[in-house]
């Protein structure tokens, strides 16, 4: 069983930054795929980034060149850096935790992201 918990949330302006991480328990970190997600009020939730365990990374097209997941097996830890928050970032960002060939998916309980005009 991993447990995820998110932090780094709040209010931001148009063209802030934010940093938010997520804190993985258990000893299996290191073999898991690490994605941030978001739901926006009204919204599907949708695919931010993920970082695959061997360090390959994707983003959604909004997001490329403004935000860089990263991870720390050290220390289970995967961030989400965001630059350039938009308005339209606004929303509950979710970490994930996956590894389908094991059938493990987990998910935080979420933290808010609040970008102001």
């Amino acid at each position: 069983q991993v447990q995820l918990v998110e932090s780094g949330g709040g209010l931001v302006q148009a063209g802030g930054s934010l940093r938010l991480s997520c804190a993985a328990s258990g000893s299996i970190f290191s073999i898991l795929h690490m994605g941030w997600h978001r739901q926006a009020p009204g919204k599907e939730r949708e695919l931010v980034a993920i970082i695959t365990s061997g360090g390959r990374r994707n983003y959604a097209d909004s997001v490329k060149d403004r935000f860089t997941i990263s991870r720390d097996n050290a220390k289970n830890t995967v961030y989400l850096q965001m630059n350039s928050l938009k308005p339209e970032d606004t929303a509950v960002y979710y970490c994930n935790a996956a590894k389908e060939d094991y059938g493990l998916d987990y998910w935080g309980p979420g933290t808010q992201v609040t970008v102001s005009s």
